[in-house]
């Protein structure tokens, strides 16, 4: 143990009670220019979308809506997302598309079947198919990432559905497409190889060696009708103390290295906590999303070190939640959104895709026009800013220790250097629910202006949620300056702070 490690441990002997610091403790985060982990891959600020009750249907979807476009979508909803430059979304899902067959949702709404879904046990009346979701993937401009039957569908429905998105004209299925109102393909590049097929709750559930069977063939007959696109396999799912699900990763990574780009992974960090909602143990979780990446690009690099194959394979995060339903959007959900997206830009030479359970859930809903809730607050500030190359910072300073860790960090720190822009994006998460905590930011590279715009989100109570008439979770901004190469810094208790600090 160093030094400042020794000093920090005195600090926490004498002034932790109950995980909580009595004073204003010191912090030191350390960011060199130079010391350089990978690009941030924009795809890291993608959503998902799974049609289960209201996520799709009367909120984004809603043809009787005075606010619908001629498409049926909610305009206020589409503007709103437009302003988060999501750059994929992934559809139609989820557990949905294990027994889901993409031609019930095509062609004249009027005539597509009434299905009864399983996975939710609901009516699905697929009026949101293929050609809607596409389209609100252009009208957001997001690219498409489209989820294929890996349950109770066959591969000639892979074949069919990728025909229909991708190939120009003159096939069954192209003609098709064109038929339905849409002469030129949708150029759809992602492909998910199916979803969460390790787990019990999945129709067509499926061991390790019958899926990469499954998913194997699929990708060598969609990769003939298109060449171009990417594949992701089923990363496991089915979390259990006896940690079987890595035995599931290595045999898929086994299998299909070469085949595949990208490995899936879903964790809701909700599961780890086994109805724990406590504030101080649900603020600590981002340590868990950590730990499961750090993992399985254990395993991926295994994998790699053991195949022939020069293709890589990433890590595609594609389904997170940093909480569920309203009230899940409060402030510490937005907390949450800032340490999810932390991780993934720690991880930037692993994690090349992520998308957030789900996009709708990112904005407030109301029949008179939606808004900015707590999460989109987060969200907005990351997708926006924190792009460029993601650097090595150390962070020195408190923490605490729950029944899930022992030793989490006061202080979730990443940072971002943008190149092109000449700017260095500072995101700090003070997880505290009652004590600021300052921090000597020392920038150990790199000439800079002397001043910083700081932005800041927080509310008088980790729990304040947003309204439409009421954004208790805001957007703060200030200027600071600073003279040479140190910004000292006081982190307000229960906040996500970025600075954005310009380079000469």
């Amino acid at each position: 143990m160093n030094t400042r490690n020794l000093l920090f441990t005195g600090i926490l002997l004498s002034g932790l009670i109950a995980g909580n610091l009595r004073a204003d403790p010191m912090a030191v985060i350390q960011v060199d220019l130079n010391r350089k982990i990978s690009e941030v891959d924009p795809n890291i600020y993608g959503g998902f979308l799974e049609p289960i009750r209201t996520v799709v249907y009367g909120t984004i979807y809603d043809p009787n809506s005075p606010l619908a476009d001629a498409n049926g979508f909610r305009t206020d909803f589409i503007q709103l997302v437009k302003e988060l430059h999501i750059p994929v979304v992934r559809w139609p899902g989820g557990n949905y598309v294990s027994g889901y067959n993409w031609e019930d949702g095509i062609g004249p709404k009027d005539q597509r079947p009434v299905r009864l879904d399983l996975a939710w046990n609901q009516i699905d009346h697929n009026q949101m198919g293929t050609d809607e979701y596409a389209k609100l993937c252009s009208l957001i401009g997001a690219e498409n990432f489209v989820c294929i039957n890996a349950g109770l569908g066959t591969l000639d429905q892979a074949r069919h559905w990728i025909e229909y998105c991708n190939y120009p004209k003159g096939t069954y299925y192209s003609d098709l497409r064109r038929k339905y109102g849409n002469e030129e393909p949708f150029h759809v590049k992602y492909w998910s190889l199916g979803n969460e097929i390790d787990g019990p709750w999945q129709l067509g559930q499926k061991n390790a060696e019958d899926y990469c069977k499954f998913a194997l063939e699929a990708a060598k007959a969609m990769h003939l009708v298109d060449p171009n696109v990417k594949f992701i396999a089923d990363g496991a799912s089915n979390y259990q103390p006896d940690n079987k699900w890595m035995a599931w990763n290595d045999y898929v990574l086994q299998h299909m290295a070469g085949s595949i780009d990208y490995l899936s992974v879903h964790r809701y960090f909700q599961n780890a906590l086994n109805g724990d909602t406590q504030y101080p143990d649900v603020i600590s979780m981002g340590l868990e999303i950590d730990q499961k990446i750090d993992v399985i690009k254990a395993e991926i690099e295994k994998a790699m070190a053991n195949s022939t194959s020069q293709r890589p394979i990433y890590i595609s995060f594609d389904e997170w939640s940093p909480g569920f339903g309203p009230r899940g959007a409060n402030l510490t959900g937005s907390l949450m959104v800032a340490e999810h997206l932390n991780s993934f830009i720690r991880h930037a030479d692993i994690v090349k895709m992520a998308n957030i359970t789900m996009l709708s859930s990112l904005v407030g809903t109301s029949p008179d026009g939606d808004y900015k809730n707590a999460l989109y607050q987060a969200f907005y500030l990351y997708s926006n800013n924190a792009r460029g190359t993601a650097l090595d910072v150390e962070v020195a300073g408190p923490n605490y220790r729950n029944k899930f860790f022992k030793d989490i960090p006061y202080l979730d720190v990443t940072a971002v250097f943008n190149e092109s822009a000449k700017n260095l994006v500072v995101n700090v998460v003070n997880r505290s629910e009652t004590n600021a905590m300052t921090a000597d930011l020392v920038l150990q590279s790199g000439d800079y202006t002397g001043s910083a715009t700081v932005k800041e989100i927080n509310a008088e109570s980790v729990t304040s949620t947003n309204t439409r008439t009421n954004e208790a979770v805001a957007i703060a901004t200030r200027e600071i300056q600073f003279s040479g190469h140190n910004i000292k810094y006081s982190f307000p208790a229960h906040s996500f702070t970025q600075l954005l600090i310009p380079v000469k």
